[in-house]
This record gives C-alpha cells, sequence and structure tokens, in this order.
C-alpha cells in the first residue's frame, strides 16, 4: 500500500477507500444491513396492515328490510365516520360460511346480529342505529305517521369541530419518525465507532500499523479510517431512510411531505456530526491498547456518554423541558437531541443551525486532539498508555 510522493489528501482517500472497501465486502455487515432493512419493513408493514383491517368492516343484510337497513347503514357509517361496506348474500347459510371464512364481519338478520367471534364497538354502533332507526320508521307508518317528516324534523346537522392543535397529528407522525430515528442512529453510531475502535487496535496489535506509517502519515491513516467507515454508514444511513419512507408512503402509514422529510434528513446530517465526533474519542482511546480484551475499559466513557444521550433524547427529547433545551447544543448530546426535538415542535430551524455550527467548532478542536494523541499512542506497544501521559506527550509535541 504505498503512497510514493502523494499528498495528504490523495493518502486519505486512498486509506478510506480501503477501509470502505474491505468493510462492504464484509458478509456480516451485508446480513446486517438485510436484517435491519426486514425489521424496518416489519415494524413500518404490520402497523399498516392492523391499522387498515381495523376501520373497515364487511357486513351482509337479510330478510324483507335489508335495502332499507343498508342504506341507512351506510347513511350512519358516514356521520359516526366508519367505514362499512355492503355484501350482497344469497341466504343465511352463505352468510354463516362467509362469516366463518372472515369474508363478511356481520350480517343483520331477523332483528339480530350475527358475528362469528367478537363485534367492534364502531361496528356495532352503526348496526344498532341502523336498526332503530328502520324500526321507528316502520312503527311511525304503522300509526300513521308520515316517516319522512319525522325524519325531516329529525335531520339536525352534527356540531362542527373547532380543532385548537390542528398541527397535532402530523407532528405525532413526526415524532414517530424521530423515534425510530434516533433508534437507527443510536445503533449505527455505537456500531460504526467500534469497529473504528477495534480496527485501530487490531493494526496496531498485529504491527501492520508500523508498515503502514511507513508511507502513510498518521493523521492521514486515521482521518482515512474515519472517513471511510463513515461513508459506509452514511451509505447505510441513506438507504434505510429511503426505503422507510417509500414503504411507509407506499403504505399509507405516512403523507410524504416536507415536513415528513426533514426530521429523516437532520437525522442523517446529524449521523455525520455525531460519527465524526465520537469516532474520534473512540480512535483515540484504542490507540492507547495494543490488545483487543482491553479495548473495552478504554472506550467505555465513550460508550456510556452514546448511552446516556440516547436515553436523554428517548426520555426527555419529546417532551422538551429545560434540560433537554441546554443539552441540545451541548456536543455530542446535540446529534440526538436536535431532530427529536424538531420532530415535537420544540427546536426551530435557527437553533439546529446554532447547534450544529458548537458542534463543528467542537470537532475541528476534538480532530485536532484526538489525531495528534493517536499519532503518540499508537506505536506504543505493551500495557495501556495513561490517559493524562498522553495528553502531556501531545503537550510536549506541540
Amino acid at each position: 500500500m504505498s503512497t510514493g510522493g502523494s499528498t495528504y489528501r490523495s493518502a486519505v482517500r486512498l486509506v478510506a477507500r480501503r477501509e470502505f472497501t474491505e468493510r462492504i465486502r464484509d458478509r456480516g455487515f451485508q446480513i446486517s444491513v438485510v436484517v435491519m432493512l426486514a425489521i424496518l419493513l416489519a415494524a413500518v408493514a404490520i402497523p399498516a396492515a392492523i391499522g387498515n383491517d381495523s376501520d373497515k368492516y364487511d357486513v351482509a343484510f337479510l330478510g324483507p328490510q335489508q335495502a332499507q337497513l343498508a342504506q341507512t347503514a351506510q347513511r350512519q357509517a358516514t356521520l359516526l365516520d366508519v367505514d362499512v361496506r355492503v355484501k350482497p348474500i344469497a341466504d343465511r347459510a352463505a352468510a354463516d360460511e362467509a362469516l366463518e371464512d372472515g369474508k363478511l364481519d356481520a350480517v343483520v338478520d331477523d332483528g339480530r346480529i350475527v358475528v362469528d367471534s367478537e363485534l367492534s364497538d364502531p361496528l356495532a354502533a352503526v348496526l344498532q342505529s341502523s336498526w332503530a332507526t328502520v324500526e321507528r320508521d316502520t312503527r311511525l307508518s304503522a300509526q300513521g305517521i308520515d316517516p319522512g317528516a319525522v325524519n325531516q324534523a329529525s335531520a339536525i346537522q352534527p356540531m362542527p369541530k373547532t380543532t385548537l392543535d390542528p398541527d397535532a397529528d402530523q407532528r405525532d407522525a413526526r415524532k414517530g419518525i424521530a423515534f425510530v430515528g434516533i433508534l437507527v442512529l443510536y445503533g449505527m453510531l455505537m456500531l460504526f465507532c467500534m469497529w473504528v475502535a477495534s480496527g485501530v487496535v487490531e493494526e496496531k496489535s498485529s504491527r501492520i500499523v508500523e508498515i503502514l506509517l511507513a508511507t502513510v502519515p498518521a493523521r492521514a491513516l486515521l482521518t482515512g479510517k474515519i472517513l471511510g467507515i463513515g461513508l459506509l454508514g452514511l451509505l447505510q444511513m441513506l438507504v434505510t431512510a429511503v426505503v422507510g419512507l417509500a414503504a411507509a408512503t407506499a403504505m399509507g402509514t405516512i403523507e410524504l411531505t416536507g415536513e415528513m422529510v426533514y426530521p429523516v434528513a437532520l437525522v442523517l446530517v446529524w449521523f455525520v456530526v455525531g460519527y465524526a465526533i465520537y469516532a474520534c474519542m473512540f480512535a483515540a482511546a484504542a490507540a492507547r491498547v495494543s490488545r483487543q480484551e482491553d479495548l473495552q475499559n478504554v472506550i467505555t466513557p465513550m460508550t456510556s456518554l452514546l448511552i446516556a444521550s440516547f436515553l436523554v433524547a428517548l426520555f426527555l427529547g419529546q417532551s422538551g423541558g429545560t434540560l433537554a433545551q441546554v443539552l441540545a447544543y451541548v456536543p455530542p448530546f446535540s446529534a440526538m437531541l436536535q431532530p427529536t426535538l424538531t420532530a415535537a415542535d420544540e427546536a426551530s430551524v435557527p437553533q439546529n443551525l446554532a447547534a450544529f455550527a458548537i458542534s463543528l467548532v467542537v470537532l475541528v478542536l476534538l480532530v485536532r486532539l484526538a489525531a495528534r494523541t493517536y499519532e503518540n499512542a499508537v506505536l506504543r506497544m505493551g500495557g495501556t498508555v495513561g490517559f493524562m501521559e498522553s495528553l502531556r506527550s501531545t503537550a510536549r509535541k506541540g
């Protein structure tokens, strides 16, 4: 892997390409992508299927009043916002068979509602109301009273509804998207940062890093590793977002609008920033050890911080509050909190930009510190290089 007289940028590109191609060919990575997409599609499809089936009812009517009952039931269903579809049926035997096969939800016959196992409350309200209306009209006619006049006098329009929070449904949908987004974000950050850390230790323990550093500058090696793995993570995040949104739109779970896409875009942006911040910390910590067995000890503070960020976003992000608002500007908490608060209308675009700017400043400082710590510790074999020791040595180098 010779770079000859190539520049720093070409060395970074070379290392990044190496990391990207090796990881994307890994069978474990390919399986993880397929499993994640399968889980995502199931998470979208199952609620959509349950929701679509739960509010649609197929009903048949038998007896001398079947036409009147069917018309009345459809009017009542419209008033009650229930989807009732009237199905023609030949006789009671055919109706019972259709009920057993699940082709009908209920049959009204001779003043009775016949079901296979249970009757849902919305459908019961429609059928009972329809039956009462038809029976009332029949009795009025028997007493010489015009049912049409009574119906006209009773035709009172429902009271109009005024919603104080008309955006509640869309906000709830955005919250759902953001919730799934931070779950994926947390998983991806943990996975790809662990790859960075384990890759650093693997190269150090096998002494491959000594060969690499003979041709590639240490900072280029670190930057290329972080960049290559990060591009792979971003690709997986993009695929997950596109497939998830496409599936949710196709199944009618969400209506794809700019307000729905924005939380997803924020998750992608904050994956890049959050990954860069965490990957620098993971790589610098991993350079301090020479064995995979010692890796967990040095990255525990970073993994704890990542878990804490996830829990804060999960429990405080969607409800807002002072603590969440403050931490939303503190890297790396902002990577999890900004998408969640934005979806809940607790953070605006200017606030997103301010948090993003703060994170970039912190990232620049962290990149310099991590690169110099990596340079100092990656060639030191044996025991764990102490954190304060690596900082003192870094200071002497500067």
